[in-house]
Order: C-alpha cells, then structure tokens, then sequence
C-alpha cells in the first residue's frame, strides 16, 4: 500500500476546478439572461405608460371632425399592434403618429365608459352565442382594414344620453362630464381607482348587495343563537326568521320550475317498435301462463327484442342473452322502467285512459266519516258444527281480525236445509233457522277464545254434494254482502267458491279481494279414476278462477298449486285453549307430576284422502317393527267402515273412536300424535297438538315446512325413517315451548302475518277506487312506479282478467254445462227451500218470467 500524502490530498483535484467552473458560467448566464428579460419588460411597460399618457393628452385635445375621415380609425389597432412588438430601443411614439387620432368618432373615452360599465356585460352580450356586441357587425360602416366596427353619429348619441359618468384611465379620480356644455366637475362621491381585478370585482354592485345580504342574514341568526337556551328552541326560532321564508320561498319556486318543465318542458320521444312489441309481450303474460308458457319465456323474449333495438334508439341498455336467468330484481325494475316510459310519453301527450268495455265506471263512494275503519267480509266453504279446516280456521280469524276494533268484520257461512245438515253435521245435529245456528257457532268460539265475539255472521245458501264431499254454493253469493258494506273480500278457498259461482266479479264489487288456498285438491284429484287427466285441467280451471275473481292470494304452504298472484305464508294460527293447555302440562312437568299417561294417537276426519291410507300403509309395512305401539284412532267420516276393515284385516293395533274435539279433556294425557298424511296443506291438528306441548311424528312434506323449527317435531323421510321417529318419540319427553313458538302459533300472530301478507294497510282509504288515483309527476324516482299506467294506458292484464270473467259467466249460466262439468242441479239460483228458510223473495218475485 502506497504511504499517506498529505499535500496531495490538499490540493484541489482537476474534477472539482471544473465542477466549480462549470457552476459559475451557469450563474452567470442565468443572472444576464434575468437581466435582459427584466429590462425588455421594462421598456414595454415604460412604452405602455407613454402610449396611455399621450393617449390623455389627445383625449383632453380631441374635437369632433367630420364623418368623412372616420375610417382613419382603424389606424389605433394595427398602432397598438406594432407598439407592442417594439424593442427597448423604439419604445419612444412620436405625437405625430397619433395625429390621426382627431378624426377618431367617438373617442377611446367612450370605450373606456362602455367596458367600465357594470351593466356592460347584461347589455351588450349575445347570450345565444356568448359573444360581445362590440365585436359584431352592427349596423354602421366598418374599416376595410382594421375590422373595427365604427359608430355612427345617431350611435354616438344614443351613449352620450346613456353614460353619463365614466372612470379615468390612470391615478385620476373620477370625472363627470358634461357632453353639452364639454365642462367638467368633480364628482361628489369620489372613489379611488381599484388596484386589482379582485378589488374591481368586490366593488361591484350585484355582489356587493349579494354579500350585505348575507352578512345581515349571519348576524340574525346569531342573534338567533343567542336568544335560544336550547338546540330545538334555536332551530323553532329559525323557522320563524326572514332568512329562513326566503330559503323556503326559493326552494319551493325552483322546486315548481322544476316539476312545471317536467310536466310540460320536456319533448318525450314516441315509443319505438320494440318497446311496444317488449310491453305487449309483457302485457300478455297473463295469457301465456294461462296456456302453458312460462314467465322465463316470455323474459327472454323481451331480452331479445332489447337486444335488437336500434342504439340510437334504444331506452335502456341493450342486455346480452345470457345462459344464466335474469333475476327477479332485474325483471321487476326493467318493467318498472318500461311502464314509467309509457306513462311519460301518455302524460305528454295529454292521454287519459278512461276503461275499456267491460271497466267498472261506477264513481267512488265517499267515505262515512261516523266509521271509517274498514269493511271485511270473510267468505267460507263451511261452518260449525261440521268440525273441518275451512270452518274452524276462518271463524277464528273473523274473531281476532274484530278484536283489533280496526274492522268491521262480516263471517259469510252457507246454510243447509235440514236433509243436508243431517247428512254433514255430526250426530245429525240440525238447525231450524239461522239464528239458531248463529248462537251456536257464537256460544263454541267464545267459548276457545275467552272473549265477546264482535262481528257479524251471515248466511248463503248452499248445497251439499256427495260426490265431492263439500258445500257448493247456489246462486249469486255476492249480494249477501250490502253494497255499502262491500270494501274487502276474503274468499276461503276462492277456487271452489267460484267454480260454479254465476254473479257478478268479486273484484268489481269490493275494493280488494283476497284468496287463501286451504286445500289441495289436485292431491285428491290424482287418487281417483283418470286421476292424472282430471288434476290436469283442474289446475287450468283453478287458475282461471283465481285470475278472474281475486287481487291477491295467500297459499297456506308449498303444497298447493302455483296460482296467479300468490305467495306462500301461514295465516293460521290455534285456539287460546291449546296454549294454555300446554303452559299448565308444561308447569305440573316442573312440578314432577305425572303429564303424558297415554301413548300415540291420530285424530282427523275418516276419508281416506285425510292421511289414513297412508297412515295404514306405514303400519301394515312396519306391522313387525311396531308390534309394541297401540295407536288411538280419533275420528268419523264416510270411509269409516273401510277403515275400520283394512285394520282388522291386517291385524293392526288400532282402537278406533268417535271423532271429539281436539281440545276434549280426554286427549290431554296423549303424548305422541303421529301424522302422515300428505294431502294436508297446513295441519290444523299438528299445530294444536305443539301448542299442547305434545310431540308429534310427521311427514317431510311442504305442508310442514311451518313446524321444522320446533323441537318436539319429529320429521321422517322413509318407511324406515318413520319406525325409527315413533319409537324415538314414545321413549322420550317433549320439552316445554318457548315464548317465541309459542306466540308463533298464535291467532295473534297469524292476523298480523295476515294483515301484512295481504296488503290491507297499504290500500287506499275505504270507499276510494284505485282508478280513479290521480296520477303524479314523471320522474320523481326512478326506483317506483311514480304513475299507475291505469290512469294513463289500457291494461292489457286486467282486460285478459275481466275476459276470463266474462268467459266463465256464460258457460256458468248454462244448465246443461254445468250439470256436464259437475255442478249440483238448481244451483245456479236460489231455490225456493232457501228462499224460505232465508227469509227472501220467491224464485218468482226474483227473477219474474214476463210472457203472454
């Protein structure tokens, strides 16, 4: 390693000496060109202040020559022009140069008057094309040179009557001068020349009243604030200030502006030829699903008739067909899109929509103002003493629907001549009039609720058949309802009220009818002779009455068929007996006391569509595997002696008793109900043997999907499954109910599930007709329909709907056609046996035959 030299390490080495040297002539040539730069701006500054000052001095001197030399003018631009162009050097203009200046009309002054102007920028600006009047071709001679637009003497003036003030260029104060007499005197307000632009823009008067405006309207509400103690009583005295009136006046003016070129401003363009193909297939979906096509199809037909409209034309974003199903949020706004364009493109067009030819126009009836709770009319298919579905279920909704005093509450029930009461009630039990039944149906629920029954019961005429194992009503069912009573229908079973109904529509007489679909019968239909045939078009018939006859439909569970309009909700709920029933089993369990002493038992009406065949097919196939259940049959109906047979015929531990109701004292020991039955769709029984506190064997059928959440439901899939479920069951104790369950199966419960389920809080005010709704303003939210195509455009649903109607009421009113199809003989009318026990006119008087 070479040894440490300090002197060379002293001196500079050769990379530094240039690095140095190369910094100082960068500096230097920076400073030099500064400097040039700071001097050229100079002179042309300097050159600027000699321009305006000799500019003064011609201004001061200048008289009025003739019009002859006015194109000299034109001269001051190309000046100008060149001035600016000048080196330091020839900066200096010579007063010579500006000799043409005398013959300049009118002077610069006036310019400087017109651009000080503050109106300057409101009176002399083209607003259509923004550009300044100035530099328009007016209506006086123009120099061939410049471009400068020159004024004539009647121009001339017009300014000298129109300004009369004008500001000084430079440090001069401000000056008016009198044109007539060519003196001048001080102005008496004198103000200095703004320094700035800023300083020129706050001294003008818009802004500057602009801005006192609002520092008067910030020192109110401080004074607001101070006078306030609290947040509310601040915001109350707001309210009550000028500044506030003024916001609200504003508002509301913009806001009417707004809503008025909205309604009127706009130039909505017509509807193309896909948008009225997309709302015509729309339109008829109704129709399609009647015949068998479904809603996918008819969606992606309206996606490809999107997807082909013009770009140019087209509302909506064209969506490609895609592999995947559109899902139901799309499909709903597209169509809530589609209906808000048809609706603008009517309302500019002033179209009115005013029905069609079979359209309701009777005007709306006024509310009574003495009650304006609503009108509620629960129609049924059956009534007590016959202890089934359709006349427990609806009697205990009338019963809690009238306990909520919101409603006025009607139970429609048929009446029976003696020969059917005989045949359908048990024991032969028979009623000589109405009444007498009334008092009994009034006595039984009273009794199971625990509270006065407030609503009224009423009564049709009906006909028992055998060969379908219902009631089926005669004549025109509707007019058992007063006309001014008529606001909301509740049809119980509304396909079998009105398969052979011949009246009028339901939905022209009430406001809102709601269907709930207690039965299954296309389960029933498929058991019997050309079962697959029958189910088959029951189910295009039910469809058909259910569109032609309801607004809403409320299907009890799965297990019934899919109809128009319909969703899926329990509105069914228990008697307060069963609850209670099962609180105090539940507390003497607690206790230690004895609860459950009895095995399994099976309760229902003996048909074999009701679970017992296949209640008797689990027991003969696992006959073995069940030898040590004995099982307690409760229940009586007209297959009671095949039953009984089947049973002793293959040897089946079953005891077979009189049918009781479900609540007897005698039923309370039981701790297993096993159900299997698979035609149900929402067991009355199994609800009420949970709220009992029982455990009950069922099922995996939709007509349970209600029940999985409760633990005392044990649900079996197989033969197999369901030996495993019972004797699961009879080893085992039920465990107590929750609050929660036990609410759920409440009546409390179901009338609120039903209120919200079908809609009644969300109809219009009583004795109103949706109709006759007037419509709002296009576009105030895209997301909801904000105007109802009825008031604006036909709709083609409802016209399918009311031709449905129409269809039917003809077939139904012949008597050979209904006696084809099934309907009881004389049905179509009341017969005189009805008339009578009714208390109404004769056949004769009511339907009089005029002749010779």
């Amino acid at each position: 390693m070479a040894p440490w030299d300090a002197t060379a390490d002293a001196r500079p080495g050769v990379g530094a000496e240039k690095a140095f040297s190369f910094l100082s002539k960068s500096i230097s040539e920076v400073q030099k060109s500064a400097e040039s730069d700071i001097k050229l701006i100079k002179s042309r500054v300097k050159s600027f202040k000699n321009l305006s000052e000799t500019l003064d001095k011609e201004w001061e001197s200048l008289k009025f020559p003739a019009v002859d030399n006015l194109k000299n003018s034109g001269k001051i631009l190309r000046m100008m022009t060149d001035t600016s162009k000048q080196t330091p050097a020839g900066s200096t203009t010579s007063t010579a140069d500006f000799g043409f200046l005398k013959s300049l009309r009118p002077t610069l002054s006036e310019f400087q008057r017109s651009f000080s102007d503050p109106d300057f920028q409101t009176h002399n600006r083209d607003d259509s094309k923004g550009m300044d009047l100035w530099l328009r071709k007016p209506s006086f001679s123009k120099d061939a040179e410049s471009g400068l637009d020159l004024f004539s003497r009647k121009a001339r003036e017009g300014l000298r009557n129109e300004w009369s003030s004008s500001r000084k260029v430079g440090d001069r104060r401000m000056v008016v001068r009198d044109w007539q007499k060519g003196t001048r005197r001080k102005k008496s307000s004198r103000r200095s020349k703004p320094s700035s632009v800023d300083e020129w823009v706050d001294d003008w008067e818009p802004l500057r009243r602009v801005k006192e405006s609002v520092k008067e309207s910030l020192q109110e509400l401080e004074s607001t604030a101070a006078t306030s103690k609290t947040p509310s009583e601040f915001f109350e005295n707001v309210k009550k200030t000028e500044f506030y009136e003024n916001v609200k006046k504003n508002l509301k003016l913009s806001s009417t502006a707004d809503a008025s070129k909205e309604q009127y401003g706009l130039n909505v363009a017509p509807l193309d030829v896909p948008e009225l193909l997309e709302n015509l297939v729309r339109q008829s979906e109704p129709l399609l699903d009647h015949l068998g096509v479904k809603k996918d199809v008819s969606e992606k037909v309206c996606d490809l008739i999107r997807s082909c409209r013009r770009e140019d034309q087209q509302l909506f974003q064209p969506t490609k067909m895609k592999k995947e199903a559109r899902s139901g949020k799309e499909s709903s706004k597209s169509q809530d899109n589609l209906d808000l364009r048809i609706a603008s493109v009517c309302q500019s067009t002033g179209y009115r929509y005013k029905g069609g030819l079979w359209s309701d126009h009777e005007d709306a009836k006024e509310s009574n103002e003495q009650d304006a709770r609503r009108n509620i009319a629960i129609v049924t298919t059956a009534s007590l003493p016959w202890m089934t579905g359709t006349a427990v279920n609806p009697l205990f909704r009338a019963a809690f629907l009238a306990k909520t005093g919101k409603q006025n509450v009607t139970l429609l029930v048929p009446w029976l001549c003696k020969q059917d009461q005989e045949q359908v009630y048990p024991n032969k039990m028979t009623f000589d009039t109405p009444e007498e039944q009334e008092s009994y149906v009034r006595d039984w629920v009273e009794a199971r609720v625990g509270f006065k029954s407030d609503f009224k019961i009423a009564f049709y005429p009906g006909k028992f058949s055998s060969y379908k194992r219902s009631i089926l009503a005669s004549g025109d069912i509707s007019e058992f309802i007063p006309k001014e009573e008529a606001d909301v229908a509740v049809l119980e079973e509304p396909e079998h009220l009105t398969w052979y109904y011949h009246g009028k529509r339901w939905t022209d007489k009430f406001q809102h009818v709601v269907g709930i679909v207690h039965t299954n019968y296309l389960e029933y239909v498929k058991r019997e002779k050309n079962g697959a045939v029958q189910a088959f078009l029951l189910e295009h018939i039910n469809n058909w009455m259910v569109r032609a006859y309801c607004n809403k439909v409320l299907r009890l569970s799965a297990a019934t068929q899919e109809l128009p309009r319909a969703s899926v909700v329990n509105v069914h709920g228990v008697g307060p007996r069963f609850l209670e029933t099962g609180k105090r089993l539940a507390s003497e369990s607690e206790d230690g006391k004895p609860t459950f002493s009895k095995g399994a038992y099976y309760l229902g009406k003996m048909i074999w569509g009701k679970g017992y065949r296949e209640l008797v097919d689990l027991f003969v196939e696992n006959k073995d595997q069940l030898s040590n259940v004995e099982l307690d049959v409760f229940g009586s109906g007209e297959d009671s002696h095949e039953v009984h047979a089947e049973a002793q015929q293959n040897g089946l531990r079953m005891k077979f008793h009189q049918g009781r109701d479900h609540g007897d004292n005698s039923l309370h020991g039981y701790k297993v109900f096993i159900n299997p039955s698979l035609s149900d769709v929402v067991c009355t029984t199994t609800a009420e043997a949970l709220a009992m506190g029982k455990i009950v064997v069922c099922a995996d059928h939709p007509s349970n999907d209600f029940f999985r959440s409760f633990p005392n439901c044990y649900i079996y899939r197989t033969p197999e499954e369901f030996v495993e479920k019972v004797q699961q069951a009879m080893a085992s104790e039920p465990e107590p109910l929750s609050p929660e369950l036990q609410y759920l199966l409440s009546w409390e419960a179901a009338t609120d599930r039903f209120i919200d389920s079908a809609g009644l809080d969300k109809l219009p005010p009583r004795g109103s007709k949706t109709s006759v709704k007037k419509p709002t303003v296009v576009g105030e939210e895209v997301e909801k329909k904000t105007m109802t195509l009825s008031t604006s455009t036909p709709d083609l649903t409802d016209v399918v709907d009311k031709g449905l109607y129409l269809t039917h009421y003809l077939l139904s009113g012949i008597e050979p056609w209904r006696s084809l199809v099934g309907a009881q003989p004389d049905t179509m009318h009341v017969d005189a046996q009805h008339c009578k026990d009714l208390g109404l006119p004769p056949p004769n008087v009511q339907r009089p035959v005029y002749g010779w």
